[in-house]
């Protein structure tokens, strides 16, 4: 199946609707230039609130049926396109950072962050709960996963989205200072050993402690790059690829026939 992706790249503000409200106007530009599938960054709808612990900020948090979603499920089916809404989730007396998938306006479900990391700047042990699974999600364009940032530094969990039957993942990210380097290694590694798609898109614009870069791109099957990596500015990222290279990469390379799963007990200490 042929798709075309989109990664949105768009400075965030301090009030959610004026964010929704620009997030429209991105997503009609994108749809307009036809994008099925259009990617927000990691939290795009607040400020990147975990460089600091205050517990004020946990009222930022929003249900699966609040302000977030509901606008962003109506701009889905309003546009008919599939949006991969990344936001801070409060759900059972809990809280996540989520990324939601919608797909013609209906909720096809969450992943919440499975790697939840604690360094300065980035203090969201304080806030979020981890995730507890890894989930694919049956869309009309082919089954998609979700990694969020700090999940892409943990092989496993490309690996058991691939597993699944996931083709395409999506990662929404954070990612300031000169790192863009290493995330452009470590995804397309794991594009190459998994024979998959990978669009990363990334915050951008200077905030309270640091500058978010964007640069945002897009990894086919080959740990090749497809299309001109996303400047430092807000923008949209759009390109085209066929999702049944996965199938054509994986008989070229046969990393999942020569897998040796009873061996990998080790992995589980």
């Amino acid at each position: 199946m042929k798709i075309k992706v989109s990664a949105i790249q768009m400075i965030s503000k301090d009030d959610i609707r004026e964010n929704i409200e620009r997030a429209e106007k991105f997503i009609k530009i994108a749809a307009e230039k036809g994008a099925n599938i259009i990617a927000f960054p990691e939290l795009f709808c607040n400020k990147w609130f975990p460089c600091e612990r205050n517990k004020k900020n946990f009222n930022l948090a929003d249900s699966k049926d609040g302000l977030i979603i509901r606008e962003m499920a109506s701009l889905s089916k309003k546009y008919d396109v599939l949006l991969a809404v990344p936001f801070f989730e409060r759900y059972r007396r809990r809280f996540y950072n989520s990324c939601a998938i919608i797909d013609g306006g209906k909720l096809l479900g969450i992943y919440r962050k499975v790697h939840i990391p604690n360094i300065p700047l980035y203090e969201e042990t304080f806030y979020f709960t981890r995730g507890k699974e890894f989930p694919v999600f049956d869309t009309r364009f082919g089954k998609i996963g979700v990694q969020i940032c700090w999940d892409n530094f943990f092989p496993e969990g490309y690996r058991i989205l691939a597993l699944k039957g996931a083709k395409f993942i999506i990662t929404p990210t954070a990612s300031a200072f000169k790192t863009q380097k290493r995330w452009k290694i470590v995804i397309a590694s794991h594009a190459l050993l998994n024979n998959i798609f990978v669009l990363r898109v990334n915050r951008v614009g200077k905030e309270k402690f640091q500058e978010f870069y964007g640069n945002s791109f897009l990894v086919g099957p080959d740990g090749s790059f497809i299309g001109e990596t996303l400047g430092y500015n807000e923008g949209i990222f759009i390109s085209n690829f066929d999702l049944s290279d996965t199938d054509r990469m994986r008989k070229i390379f046969t990393f999942f026939d020569c897998r040796q799963s009873d061996l990998y007990k080790d992995l589980l200490l």
